[in-house]
């Protein structure tokens, strides 16, 4: 059975990342891409779809012991783990080298005391389970195939085969050093070249210190945001700049739940946000590569915008279920590929306008067709935006008028006509201003609740939505305005938890809400952030630290966080690790580091 989704880890090579959980077993990964079909997939199932453990010896019957302790080598992707047994201490490090030919994942069993028995139990599923390799030897290597994949497995232990199942069974002392390793390759080529354990730990860890020398913020909370930024490259895909919202697929939001989705792509609103944080950091590269796959991604046509695209640009992300997939936890249907791919959200002309004018202020270097596309956005936006649409949470409900998205069409115009006024594009000026100023008019009039003082989630409703915290971060209206103000309370008593967190918006249990779906959720960790920021921004800065601080608290013990909390049953759920969570974390860093509100 799957641990909870707090007990895993992340390693990654910047294409695809496993989970590796507390007691040495890898429970998903997908091979060669983040959206490639899954070798192991017990993470969604069972051992029979799909895992490999690596760890002390245990009885039969009996469950596999955990680590003592565990955590990453200083500022890097690479996991050490620890286990104390009655013969001896061991450790095991995984990782996955920034890839230099086939897809590694790397596992170096060693000897700290004592005399451990060890035992290293490889089931490879492909297709998510499905799919039973052809496992055998190849000039003394393990090989498994099956249809276009094989999978190469080489280490020096003695290997044996048993209910389709690879086993090694073996005894470390002090010193002794055995390395494991996994490589992907079509099955139609050559075997991939021999593994180089020990060279590619020492590659690894000097590529991930070289990379976190770049980071520019130095402030209390440096470990949290280092870690994130750790995070937030590792869903980056090097090849395309494509960052991945999560690299997995189907944690459910509500565990037994229905709301269980794939988040192995590319949205344009995570991935400007993203975009963001680097650019705030000093990672400029990413944001100059993120900024080369949007051109790349919407290329001469974006009227039809997508919200998401495949980590190459991939339009196509049709949507199926895996019914032979039990679930993690019960939890169904199992999804791959995303039906949200072809909704309209109009807020996501704003995240992106926003994302190109914050690299044009940060000088990243010009490109002319990123103001161009900023130009094309503008004018579809200028006859759109009065139109419903599925809003940023992409409702599978009726499309309505949503405040946020109404607020971000205002913020892509006005990023534009700042653009515009600093000589750097051409454009209808006047006109645009005045666009501007109907938007404006337009959602105060129309998406504010006089009577209770706040804004609502969409225009004629009574609910309220957290993503309303945004108006002043957006700058739509300044963090003193009454409304403002207003809508911040509101928010805090109604769409709050007991434990002080915050719900993206109302749900109805059994019954479908706003969103068209039955169930409900846990709380939105993006949103408790920009609750954070919101409190901060209207003065009330010691309960601001309070909340971040707590929220710190929810990641795990690797500073981890998936993309909600479940208060009733205290526990992380949904897809893990989330950018859309680890962005937040960062932006709230900075603002209370520039306020001076922090502890210590």
């Amino acid at each position: 059975m799957a641990g909870r989704i707090e007990d895993y880890a992340l390693i990654g090579d910047m294409q695809t990342a496993a989970l590796v959980c507390r007691d040495g077993t890898v429970d998903w990964l997908c091979l060669p891409r983040f959206d490639s079909h899954a070798i192991f997939a017990g993470l969604l199932g069972t051992g029979e779809h799909g895992f490999w453990r690596l760890g002390p010896a245990y009885a039969p019957g009996a469950e596999p012991p955990v680590a003592a302790r565990r955590g990453y080598r200083g500022d890097s992707l690479i996991l050490e783990s620890e286990w104390d047994t009655p013969r001896g201490t061991v450790r095991v490090t995984d990782f996955m080298p920034p890839r230099d030919g086939a897809p590694q994942l790397i596992r170096i069993v060693e000897g700290v005391s004592g005399r451990v028995p060890m035992r290293s139990e490889l089931r490879m599923r492909f297709s998510y389970g499905r799919v039973v390799p052809w496992v055998h030897k190849h000039e003394g290597r393990t090989v498994a195939v099956a249809g276009p994949d094989s999978v190469w497995f080489d280490t020096e232990a003695e290997t044996y085969g048993k209910a389709l199942t690879t086993y090694a069974d073996f005894t470390v002392a002090p010193g002794d050093r055995i390395a494991f390793t996994i490589s992907w390759e079509p099955s139609h080529k050559e075997p991939p070249a021999l593994p180089e354990p020990e060279q590619s730990l020492v590659a690894t860890e000097d590529f991930w210190r070289e990379w976190v020398e770049h980071c520019t913020y130095h402030g209390p909370y440096r470990e949290a945001v280092v870690r994130s930024l750790i995070t937030l490259k590792a869903l980056t895909y090097a090849p395309t700049g494509g960052i991945v919202a999560a690299p997995t697929t189907s944690l459910p939001e509500e565990i037994g739940g229905v709301r269980n989705w794939d988040y192995r792509y590319t949205w344009l609103r995570d991935a400007a946000i993203t975009l963001s944080s680097l650019l705030r950091t000093g990672y400029r590269e990413e944001a100059r590569a993120w900024r080369e796959w949007l051109l790349r991604a919407v290329a001469g046509d974006p009227e039809n915008l997508q919200i998401m695209y495949g980590i190459a640009g991939e339009r196509e992300l049709g949507e199926a279920e895996l019914d032979w997939l039990p679930g993690y936890e019960g939890s169904t249907p199992v999804r791959v590929g995303n039906g949200a791919a072809h909704q309209l959200q109009l807020d996501v002309y704003g995240e992106v306008t926003e994302a190109l004018h914050l690299a044009h202020m940060t000088g990243l270097a010009r490109n002319d067709y990123a103001s161009v596309l900023q130009l094309k956005l503008i004018r579809y936006l200028e006859d759109h935006w009065q139109e419903p649409d599925e809003g940023i949470w992409e409702v599978r409900g009726p499309r309505r008028h949503f405040v946020h998205s109404k607020v971000m069409a205002w913020v892509a115009v006005d990023r534009t006509i700042k653009l515009i006024e600093s000589g750097d594009a051409d454009g209808p000026l006047e006109r645009w201003k005045q666009l501007r100023d109907d938007i404006h008019r337009d959602v105060c009039d129309k998406g504010y609740d006089k009577e209770r003082n706040t804004f609502t989630q969409s225009y004629g409703s009574q609910e309220l939505d957290a993503s309303l915290l945004l108006i002043p971060q957006m700058g739509f209206l300044p963090p003193d305005d009454k409304r403002v103000i207003g809508t911040i309370e509101a928010i805090q008593r109604e769409l709050s938890t007991s434990d002080g967190f915050i719900l993206r918006y109302p749900t109805d249990g059994e019954d479908e809400g706003v969103d068209g779906l039955p169930g409900d959720e846990g709380a939105f960790l993006a949103c408790s952030f920009w609750m954070a920021d919101d409190l901060a921004m209207i003065g009330r800065v010691d309960e601001a630290r309070k909340l971040f601080e707590k929220l710190l608290s929810l990641r795990n013990d690797l500073g981890l966080l998936a993309e909600e909390w479940d208060p009733r049953l205290q526990r992380q759920v949904g897809n893990f690790p989330q950018a859309f969570s680890h962005v937040p974390l960062i932006d709230t860093a900075l603002r209370l580091t520039a306020s001076g509100a922090y502890g210590g």
